[in-house]
């Protein structure tokens, strides 16, 4: 994550975002084991730097990417809100940044699609597919830094019953 910060290019188009107060809010939401904030960061630069070789749209997947999870919630909710916000922030998200950062069309679909397909709005362009799947991948990656002590546990268990199952 360090070129983020020698990346010229890519911190021009994010800068009004990066040093909005209403944005820096979610760096203190904890979001699958790190801020909602540094999440948002890496699905935004990885996406603009895959949009950038592909010849896309790069500004617009770099900011639709770093919003696509601009809500605000408490750390202290409930299993059954998590999970009930899993299904309604890409729309807060979106309100949220039309009305901050006057966001295009395309920015939109980046953000109200990014939650595809456990969410039904299908994305509409090749943007909004690469910010779709990095935020998956990037997710992904976060759950298993998080847990990967109880995963280890879980899975050292299987192999410890199946080789005595075996024997």
């Amino acid at each position: 994550m360090q070129n983020i910060n020698n990346d010229l290019d890519y911190n021009e188009l994010v800068s009004d975002i990066l040093s909005n107060s209403s944005f820096n809010v979610i760096k203190n939401t904890e979001h699958h084991g790190v801020s909602r904030y540094e999440h948002s960061l890496k699905v935004s630069y990885y996406s603009y730097k895959i949009a950038k070789k592909l010849h896309l749209s790069y500004e617009d997947v770099a900011r639709g990417g770093l919003l696509h999870d601009f809500f605000i919630s408490p750390n202290e909710r409930t299993s059954k809100e998590r999970f009930i916000s899993t299904f309604n922030h890409p729309k807060k998200a979106v309100k949220n940044s039309i009305t901050i950062f006057n966001i295009n069309d395309k920015q939109k679909d980046i953000i109200h699609g990014h939650m595809f397909p456990f969410y039904i709005a299908i994305p509409k362009s090749l943007e909004s597919w690469i910010v779709n799947i990095v935020d998956k991948v990037v997710g992904f990656n976060e759950f298993r830094k998080k847990y990967q002590s109880k995963f280890s546990y879980v899975v050292n268990l299987y192999l410890i019953l199946f080789i005595n199952f075996m024997r």
